[in-house]
């Protein structure tokens, strides 16, 4: 009797019903706990209960333990939404995670290429594909939401976070949001323009992010200024919204940067006026769309310095547009004599939320913030809690665990691989080319730090934020794979540095030298020099000098390559960050499929060139925008 009495746990009941009768039923309390976002760590009896708290993330590296399998996940996510359904309303949390080249925090979990590397294959259905295929993954660990696609459109490759953009040209990251029909599932014909849509238990909520202009930071930097005329914002860096609402997802991210000088996360402007009105993130009456969320503490950088006016942050947000936050909540205790106050907080500490919730309500009492806007926030996460089926399966689905980098992944993951990878140079002279190499050649020679290193070729956000070196997951490194592709009786030679004495042998066919960048994420990869790491440059030059070279380049985005480097290899491709199957570039590299991907990103000279890209100010490229050749093509472009 209860739940016929209760709308919002009808579900044969509008969706929009449900929301307004939960709505209706919710005090400020437990309201602000919808709104609120904690760190797994956090989570407690108390806070479920008394806080009603909406949604539960992990940051990056944030797991239930070391090489917690899907299963580990989906037990400590089953626990966290048991308390939540024990709560007054029993209201489900939404869990978030950052799965965004696959459920990459979860070990053994299949690890695609970084968006950069997608966007060098220009193939819509395949990005779509890689969206079902990590829906599938992420639900088995029992998550909802995940905080992807990334639709910036990176402008300058000093930027930290270039890899994660698909592209510096608008319309091909326009096209691979297609990935968001494979996360959330395809909407219906006649499905409400911009309407939240999650097909089923199989699919995930995903989240378009950073709103706005993020790759377009001056000079690269992270979380930097973005200088445009209004008009050029939304032509080079809006334009992916559109497509992404059009498909129905159901959440966007507020960036950390700024433009002209105005924060994201406090522009009422964009976030309200634009987003949630003039793109379509909001229709006429019942559907209001879903909702817009904070990054990681998006808000304490409202104001500087940072926790000088914390309360003025929330009600800068809120006001702005803002409806779920993820709260500061680090794990740490305050030094000796530190205090912390409803407005000064020196110290990020554990239970933090607690502060954020205490000061939104104090703003909503004394009227800084109207009722209406907290109501609006709270319908649009109910919304997608409704649209998803949370309500009505809170719990994850253990059938789906046998998904978890399973052959068919693997195998997709691989294709992702091999359609990435750029050729840039194939030969000293057109007549003369090195690939595809001779799989059954006597002795084959290879070397270089990212060679046989499964983390480095991974990239960041992969198991921690930063990423790692090492065999942090389960997967094929490059030199493991050119192993299993040789012929039996080839050789191989390894070493992770060439040794002189291998160098002066004279019975060695050819050499594959595989350098690149060390793992970043956000900030720790902003670089202004974007010179090849470990002495790549030296190391190719050394191995070239003695021995017919194939160079492969494992970076988020293009590097100086020197004159010496490019006069002494034989062959150069770009792989990008090609995830855990290695064996993508083995099946190119002997011949077994050709090379495809084009450049998404312009090939600069020099740094001193940068920002360099199509269409304007693409002066002089080593490699420009479109290129990569193949075994039929000498030269190609878009």
């Amino acid at each position: 009797m209860e739940e016929l009495s209760c709308l919002y746990k009808n579900p044969s009941a509008p969706i929009e019903a449900r929301v307004r009768d939960l709505l209706s039923r919710m005090t400020l309390d437990q309201k602000i706990g919808q709104m609120t976002q904690i760190e797994r760590k956090v989570v407690t009896p108390e806070a479920m209960r008394d806080y009603a708290i909406g949604s539960v993330l992990n940051s990056g590296g944030s797991a239930p333990f070391e090489k917690a399998l899907s299963s580990d996940w989906a037990d400590m996510i089953d626990g966290f939404q048991k308390l939540a359904l024990d709560s007054e309303l029993g209201v489900p949390i939404v869990y978030g995670s950052d799965a965004v080249h696959g459920n990459n925090n979860v070990y053994g979990a299949t690890v695609f290429p970084h968006n950069v590397g997608l966007g060098a294959t220009r193939d819509a259905e395949l990005a779509l594909k890689i969206g079902t295929a990590t829906a599938l993954e992420v639900r088995a660990s029992g998550i909802h939401y995940t905080f992807a696609p990334c639709v910036a459109v990176c402008r300058d490759p000093r930027w930290g976070r270039c890899y994660e953009s698909y592209s510096e040209d608008t319309a091909i990251v326009r096209k691979m949001t297609s990935i968001i029909t494979g996360l959330q599932g395809q909407p219906p014909q006649g499905h409400p323009k911009g309407y939240p849509f999650v097909a089923g238990r199989n699919n995930v909520i995903a989240c378009a992010k950073h709103f706005v202009g993020d790759g377009g930071t001056d000079k690269g930097v992270n979380e930097g200024n973005t200088l445009l005329p209004y008009d050029e914002l939304e032509r080079i860096h809006m334009e992916p919204y559109l497509d992404c609402i059009s498909q129905g997802v159901s959440t966007v991210m507020a960036s950390y940067s700024s433009w002209n000088g105005r924060k994201l996360h406090g522009d009422r402007y964009l976030l309200t006026d634009i987003l949630k009105d003039k793109l379509g993130f909001k229709v006429n009456i019942p559907a209001h769309k879903g909702f817009v969320i904070s990054d990681w503490e998006g808000i304490d950088r409202l104001i500087q310095p940072r926790d000088s006016d914390y309360r003025g942050c929330v009600s800068l947000a809120i006001n702005a547009g803002v409806d779920m936050f993820a709260t500061n909540c680090h794990i740490s205790s305050p030094p000796t004599g530190a205090t912390c106050s409803s407005k000064v907080c020196p110290v990020m500490v554990p239970f933090d939320y607690k502060r954020f919730v205490e000061i939104l309500k104090f703003l909503v009492v004394s009227g800084n913030i109207p009722m209406a806007r907290i109501d609006d926030a709270v319908e649009r996460i109910l919304r997608v809690k409704f649209v998803a089926g949370l309500f009505e399966h809170p719990f994850s689905d253990r059938s789906l665990l046998d998904t978890v980098g399973c052959k068919a992944h693997r195998d997709l993951a691989r294709e992702a691989v091999r359609k990435s990878l750029v050729l840039l140079k194939n030969g000293k002279n057109l007549e003369k080319p090195l690939l595809p190499l001779d799989r059954n050649a006597k002795r084959i020679f290879v070397t270089g730090s990212h060679a046989d290193d499964l983390g480095y070729q991974c990239g960041g956000w992969t198991i921690l934020w930063n990423g790692s070196s090492g065999r942090i997951t389960i997967g094929t490194t490059i030199l493991e794979a050119i192993k299993e592709a040789v012929g039996d009786n080839a050789e191989v030679i390894y070493e992770p540095k060439p040794s002189p004495e291998t160098l002066s042998r004279q019975d060695i066919s050819f050499a594959i030298v595989v350098v690149g960048e060390e793992p970043y994420a956000e900030f720790t990869g902003d670089n202004s020099n974007l010179k090849i790491p470990f002495n790549g440059t030296e190391v190719i030059c050394s191995v070239a000098d003695k021995i017919p070279t194939l160079a492969i380049i494992v970076s988020g985005r293009p590097l100086v390559l020197e004159p010496e480097l490019l006069e002494k290899t034989d062959a150069l491709v770009a792989a990008w960050l090609p995830g855990s199957e290695g064996g993508g570039i083995a099946d190119v590299i002997f011949g077994d499929f050709d090379f495809t991907g084009k450049l998404p990103v312009t090939w600069f000279k020099a740094v001193e060139h940068l920002p360099m890209h199509t269409k304007e100010n693409s002066h002089d490229p080593l490699y420009p925008f479109g290129f990569g050749l193949s075994y039929t093509k000498h030269a190609s472009l878009d």
